[in-house]
């Protein structure tokens, strides 16, 4: 059973910074792409980055040159390194992963909330 949680969220004013973790259990880690979602009130769940075999292989164009994916194979554990934070990034923010040779994303975390204020 594959396994996604998500660590690292919570209120920060506008200008900040803050890092998301996600602990993958199992092998997935090796083996999948990893994504991070976000969800805010009202819209539709982005995708805004994700990762697979240790390269960053996609951003969201409204977060490019702000959020930073990374991965750590010793640990299992993707982070989303966000810095220069804006009010329209609060939404609650999940860990994904999928098959590398399939574009359903089949395994996720249980979110964490990102809030940030003006």
């Amino acid at each position: 059973q594959v396994q996604l949680v998500e660590s690292g969220g919570g209120l920060v004013q506008a200008g900040g910074s803050l890092r998301l973790s996600c602990a993958a259990s199992g092998s997935i880690f090796s083996s999948a792409t990893m994504g991070w979602y976000r969800q805010a009130p009202g819209k539709q769940r982005e995708l805004v980055a994700a990762i697979s075999g240790g390269v960053a292989i996609m951003y969201a164009d409204s977060v490019k040159g702000r959020f930073t994916i990374s991965g750590d194979n010793t640990k299992n554990t993707v982070y989303l390194q966000m810095n220069s934070l804006k009010p329209e990034d609060t939404a609650v923010y999940y860990c994904a992963a999928r098959g590398r040779d399939t574009d359903y994303w089949g395994y996720w975390g249980q979110g964490t909330q990102v809030t940030v204020s003006s």
